[in-house]
């Protein structure tokens, strides 16, 4: 700001009416815009002094609001980007065991043949071996995998594979899993093996 005596103004320069006086004591502040104008013997307030003023401060609010959408623009980025890190931290503690568990599947389907041949089996080391194998499911049970085992089911393309369809008199049957081959398996309702069924037809 510029900082003008009152004994550099007189009444003359700026345009005032004769029963106008400035006071000797008074100090007067006047801006660039408003300096310029007087250095031009204007009064600082006319037409071309509001133009600028209008321009500078249209200038000023465009700006303002270019910076204030850029900024909410990189707010709401920040949120979707922790939101989406969010998501993918929480399907990898989900699925991380996934390969894990298909290399433990095959050792079920060993338990699953045993038990097809128990004919001779002792009956107490049989009960030891059926107690082992819950145990086992029960804790992959515990970490989110689902044992598929849908005799009785319509056959789903997404879960199931057909090895053989059956012919059936009855129509209910149709398109119905008869038999399990193989047990399917799945991990927080994701598809690690499709079941082996046979489907009637």
């Amino acid at each position: 700001m510029v900082k003008k005596q009152d004994e550099n103004l007189n009444n003359d320069d700026l345009n005032l009416e004769d029963d106008v006086v400035i006071d000797e004591d008074v100090v007067v502040e006047v801006d660039d815009v408003a300096a310029e104008n007087l250095a031009e013997g204007k009064n600082g307030f006319g037409d071309n002094a509001t133009k600028k003023l209008r321009e500078k401060l249209k200038k000023c609010t465009s700006e303002k609001q270019e910076y204030l959408d850029g900024w909410q623009r990189a707010k709401a980025d920040s949120i979707n980007a922790k939101r989406d890190f969010e998501e993918q931290k929480k399907d990898f503690v989900k699925f991380a065991k996934g390969d894990l568990i298909i290399q433990i599947i095959p050792v079920l389907d060993s338990f699953d043949m045993a038990f097809k041949n128990t004919e001779g089996v002792p009956e107490q080391w049989l009960k030891g071996v059926e107690y082992i194998y819950n145990q086992l499911i029960s804790v992959l049970e515990e970490n989110g995998v689902k044992q598929m085992n849908p005799k009785g089911e319509k056959f789903d393309i997404n879960k199931h594979t057909s090895v053989e369809m059956i012919k059936v008199d009855d129509e209910s049957q149709e398109s119905i899993i008869l038999e399990v081959m193989q047990k399917g398996y799945e991990l927080n309702g994701k598809v690690l093996r499709e079941a082996k069924v046979k489907v009637g037809e």
